[in-house]
C-alpha cells in the first residue's frame, strides 16, 4: 500500500483538509520557518542570542522533520501525535524563548502556530478514530 493509500483508508473528521491543501500550507509555511529558525541559528552563532534560545528551535526541526517519516513510513499514529505534539509544545515555548531577544522572530510563528494547532487536533482525532 502506498502512504496515499493508507491515509485515504484512515478514519479521518469531516473538517479534514485536503492532503494538497496541507501541502500547500507547508510550502508558505516552509521559508517562514527556514528564515525564522536561520536567524536564531545564526544570532546564536554570532553570541548575539544566548545559546539556550535556539534548543526548541533546535528541537522543533527535529520532531517536525521526523513527522513525515513516522505518520507515512512507519504508519504509527500514537507515535505521530506524540511527535506532533512536541512540534507544537517546541512553538510555544521558542515563542517565549526568543520573545526579548527579537520579538519579530515569535510573531512570525504565530501562523506556524496556528496550523500545527489544527494539525495536532487533526492528528489526535485521527489516531482516536483508528486505536
Amino acid at each position: 500500500m502506498t502512504w496515499r493509500d493508507c491515509y485515504d483508508a484512515l478514519d479521518k473528521p469531516t473538517w479534514t483538509p485536503e492532503p494538497s491543501t496541507i501541502g500547500l500550507i507547508w510550502q508558505i509555511l516552509y521559508p517562514v520557518i527556514l528564515v525564522t529558525f536561520g536567524y536564531v541559528f545564526y544570532q546564536v552563532a554570532r553570541k548575539k542570542i544566548p545559546w539556550p534560545v535556539a534548543i526548541p528551535f533546535a528541537i522543533n526541526l527535529v520532531a517536525n522533520i521526523a513527522f513525515t517519516p513516522i505518520q507515512f513510513g512507519l504508519r504509527n499514529l500514537p507515535l505521530a501525535a506524540i511527535d506532533i505534539a512536541i512540534v507544537w509544545g517546541t512553538i510555544l515555548w521558542a515563542m517565549k524563548a526568543v520573545w526579548p531577544h527579537r520579538r519579530w522572530i515569535a510573531v512570525a510563528q504565530i501562523p506556524y502556530l496556528i496550523w500545527v494547532t489544527i494539525a495536532t487536533v487533526l492528528q489526535f482525532t485521527i489516531t482516536w478514530n483508528n486505536w
